[in-house]
């Protein structure tokens, strides 16, 4: 009797234990809000975000053997309401700089973002705009592009509600 009460109340313990990982998004984002010194959670995504950028940013010295070696940075920053500024400054092996500025609008779009870390590469990108070119591209880490998303997807999401 004793055993059978044991084996019908194990799957029960596993399907409670799966249940809560519905506070994961309110412990992430608290953990962050936590790390960057800030009560504002918008503010915490965008400095996560942004030093994922600084830590997995393309380098040129890890293009050897590549055409075109180049330094990509990103910074992240918003706009108006639904609105994320994406600034990309490219810098060549001569050290001349390029910088481009972009607009997102995140209305409409899904916030679980994809990304792709092909392995005969040394990048992996993010998103794609109308146009089909990347939004993002950092160095092949695929944890790195892992985490990476799910702050941006977390951003995206915290954006869309204005």
């Amino acid at each position: 009797m004793i055993s059978a009460l044991v084996v019908a109340t194990g799957p029960l313990r596993a399907a409670e234990t799966n249940t809560l990982g519905s506070d994961e998004p309110v412990r992430y984002l608290a953990e962050l809000k936590s790390l960057y010194l800030t009560g504002d959670e918008r503010q915490a995504l965008l400095a996560h975000a942004n030093a994922l950028l600084k830590t997995y940013g393309l380098r040129a010295s890890y293009q050897v053997g590549q055409p075109d070696p180049h330094d990509l940075d990103y910074r992240l920053d918003v706009g108006g309401p639904g609105e994320l500024r994406i600034r990309e400054e490219r810098r060549d092996a001569s050290g001349n700089l390029a910088v481009r500025n972009r607009s997102l609008s995140v209305f409409g779009l899904d916030p679980y973002l994809q990304y792709r870390c092909p392995t005969q590469g040394v990048v992996c990108t993010f998103g794609n705009t109308p146009g089909g070119e990347p939004w993002l591209t950092i160095l092949r880490d695929p944890q790195g592009a892992e985490e990476l998303a799910k702050a941006l997807s977390f951003l995206l999401r915290n954006l869309q509600k204005g």
